[in-house]
C-alpha cells in the first residue's frame, strides 16, 4: 500500500491516533536516555516525535518509503537520520540500533517476516525490535465502524482484517518466524476524543491508506450513502472512537 498523499492529510487521518499510540511503543519497547533508536515505516514522524523527546535528535535515525513523509519528518525533525527506504531492505549496518520499532506497518509490509528479520539484523544482539498493529481483524482498531459500514453497504469490499498482524496473536506468529527471541505480546489503546462526525468523516476523504482509497474509488452516490450511514451511527457531537492495537515485542 502506497501513502503518496500530503503529510498533513495523514495527520488528520491516522496520526491523530497514532500520535497517542506513539509513547506506549516507546514504552513497550524499553526506549531509554542512552539508547540508539531506528523507526521504521515513520509516516510523518508521530513515533520520532517520542523518540526523539526521549533520546535526542542525534540518537534516532528512521525510515518510509513515501517520499512526501520522508521530507515531512526530515523537516520537522532536523539532526533526526531521516531515509527514503523500505523495511525489507534497511540501509543500516548489522547491529546499529539497541532498538528497532515499528508503529502501524507491518500490515503494509510486501514481505512481514522479511521486514522484522531485517529490523533484527540491525538491532544488537539482544536489543528490543517491537510493532504494533491495528485489531482490524476484531474490529476494534480506529477503522472498525468505517468498515463494518463499508461491508453492509459492499459485501464484497476487501477491508484490512487479514492483513499481517491484525488479529491476536498473528504479530508474535510473525516475530517467530524472523527469528526473534523472548517475544511478548499486548494489547494498547489509542481512544480518541472526535468534536463532530465531520470531524471524523472528512479525513476519509483525503486518500489516505486502503479506507481513504476505498472512499475516493466511490462515485458520487455511493460516497454520499457510506457518508449516511456512518453518519447514522454516530453522534453529530463531540464523541469517543475507541481504538486497539495488537503489539509485539522480542529481541534480536
Amino acid at each position: 500500500m502506497s501513502f503518496n498523499v500530503a503529510a498533513e492529510a495523514y495527520d488528520r487521518f491516522m496520526g491523530r491516533f497514532s500520535s497517542l499510540l506513539s509513547p506506549q511503543m516507546a514504552d513497550l519497547a524499553s526506549v531509554t536516555g542512552g539508547a540508539r533508536a531506528l523507526d521504521v515505516g515513520c509516516g510523518p514522524g508521530a513515533l520520532i516525535a517520542v523518540l526523539v523527546e526521549r533520546l535526542g535528535p542525534e540518537s534516532v535515525a528512521a525510515v518510509d518509503p513515501s517520499p512526501p513523509f520522508v521530507e515531512a519528518a526530515r523537516t520537522r525533525y532536523p539532526g533526526v537520520d531521516v531515509r527514503h527506504a523500505t523495511a525489507e531492505d534497511l540501509p543500516f549496518d548489522d547491529a546499529a540500533f539497541d532498538v528497532t520499532l515499528a508503529q502501524l506497518v507491518v500490515h503494509f509490509m510486501q514481505d512481514p517476516v522479511g521486514g522484522l528479520r531485517e529490523m533484527a539484523r540491525v538491532t544488537r544482539p539482544g536489543g528490543v525490535v517491537a510493532a504494533s498493529v491495528w485489531d482490524h481483524a476484531g474490529g476494534k482498531g480506529p477503522l472498525g465502524l468505517f468498515w463494518s459500514v463499508a461491508r453492509e453497504l459492499d459485501p464484497g469490499v476487501v477491508d484490512e482484517s487479514n492483513l499481517a498482524g491484525a488479529r491476536e496473536g498473528h504479530l508474535a506468529e510473525l516475530f517467530a518466524a524472523a527469528g526473534l527471541h523472548d517475544i511478548q505480546s499486548s494489547l494498547l489503546s489509542a481512544d480518541l476524543s472526535i468534536p463532530s462526525f465531520d470531524d471524523w468523516w472528512e479525513p476519509f476523504e483525503g486518500g489516505v491508506g486502503p479506507a481513504g482509497a476505498y472512499v475516493a474509488a466511490l462515485d458520487g452516490a455511493a460516497r454520499v450513502r457510506l457518508r449516511d450511514r456512518c453518519r447514522a451511527r454516530l453522534p453529530d457531537g463531540p464523541f469517543v472512537m475507541p481504538a486497539r492495537a495488537w503489539a509485539a515485542r522480542g529481541t534480536a
